[in-house]
């Protein structure tokens, strides 16, 4: 009784995690594109003082633009969102699955043994290396420089 809840609960999870709610609302949560792609009609066009054309125009100019541009979105968004999103989906799944199967290891690996070799590498600085730089520098350590004044 006790594991069949416990897989059945694990699978509502798992269902949960690929079926949750989308809030239809605010579809950019975590503002990726608040400055990028936030483009209206006063982003574009713009009558500087002196130079307006007829309210009628600039009333018409604004509403072509507003309705074409979100028109224009929701054709594309239809007819290419969906292929684009199951493209999305396979490249980021591909950069993950590299990521997680290969990279990351690759890392790891490099990084055991580099560990080997970092301690014998230091080994060989404080052996070899530290008592000559310690002799140069009581060799060094007497002498003095004095500034010469021209004139």
């Amino acid at each position: 009784m006790m594991t069949e809840e416990h897989s059945d609960l694990e699978a509502r999870i798992i269902k949960d995690i690929h079926c949750k709610e989308i809030d239809l609302v605010n579809r950019d949560p975590k503002n990726i594109n608040e400055d990028i792609v936030k483009v209206d009609f006063e982003d574009v066009i713009a009558e500087p003082e002196g130079t307006y054309s007829f309210d009628g125009v600039w009333k018409v100019s604004y509403t072509t633009f507003t309705v074409s541009k979100y028109w224009c979105y929701r054709l594309l968004s239809t007819l290419l969102g969906v292929p684009l999103a199951l493209i999305w989906g396979f490249l980021f799944a591909c950069i993950s699955f590299c990521h997680i199967w290969a990279v990351v290891p690759c890392i790891k690996s490099y990084l055991i043994e580099i560990q080997c070799i970092s301690h014998i590498y230091s080994l060989c600085i404080r052996t070899f290396c530290n008592p000559l730089f310690a002799a140069l520098g009581q060799v060094c350590s007497n002498i003095k420089v004095a500034l010469r004044r021209e004139g």
